[in-house]
């Protein structure tokens, strides 16, 4: 059995998940993570932030659910509103990160939600990815060379794929998948003791 986590780097429910996933992920060295990228800011919907303008309000929400941070650099790119968020980049970015360091993509996906939502960096920009890798120990020009490869298009692409294959139409959902069988562990908001407990359930319940 594997842990799915399906997220968008430009969703804030998914950088709410944070703190979440982390927890999850010490609490199970045995299981597996896999994190793919949804595509939530894609065609018609890359427009400037202040096309959504629910964002402040939905931030504040998740901020008082989840503790999450949401940095002064980040509350600047809001109130200015022409900042267009990408997913298709952020999945590339996601993907070269993942490619670099396979078996630490939820820590990486987490540190990719802090350097927007935080600092007020744009997933679309390679020196992002540069600060995120370099704070992680990476190969930063290997990860900086990956990006704009096409290799990291194809990985986005394939994620973007896998996301409609899982079902998955909202982020972030963390997923167990055991072969054939998907289930849905958490979706937008849940506690880790919550996903415990759906874990034990699965694991004590071999009729699937």
């Amino acid at each position: 059995m594997k842990l799915t986590y399906v997220f968008d780097a430009y969703c804030g429910w998914s950088h709410g998940f944070s703190g979440t996933l982390r927890e999850v992920v010490s609490r199970h060295p045995e299981l597996p993570v896999e994190v793919v990228s949804g595509g939530l800011f894609t065609g018609s919907r890359r427009v400037p932030i202040r096309e959504f303008g629910h964002v402040q309000g939905a931030n504040a929400k998740i901020a008082e659910l989840t503790g999450a941070e949401f940095g002064d650099s980040y509350e600047r790119l809001i109130a200015d509103g022409s900042f267009v968020m990408d997913s298709e980049a952020a999945a590339r970015g996601v993907a070269v990160l993942r490619l670099a360091a396979p078996d630490r993509a939820a820590e990486l996906a987490i540190a990719l939600q802090r350097a927007f939502y935080v600092d007020g960096r744009s997933l679309s920009d390679a020196a992002t990815y540069r600060t995120v890798a370099e704070e992680a120990g990476l190969d930063a020009d290997a990860v900086l060379a990956t990006f704009e490869a096409p290799e990291a298009r194809a990985a986005a692409e394939a994620d973007l794929r896998r996301t409609a294959a899982l079902g998955v139409t909202g982020f972030p959902t963390l997923l167990a998948v055991d072969g054939e069988s998907v289930t849905v562990l958490a979706h937008g908001h849940a506690t880790a003791d919550e996903i415990d407990q759906r874990l034990a359930a699965l694991t004590t319940d071999h009729t699937h």
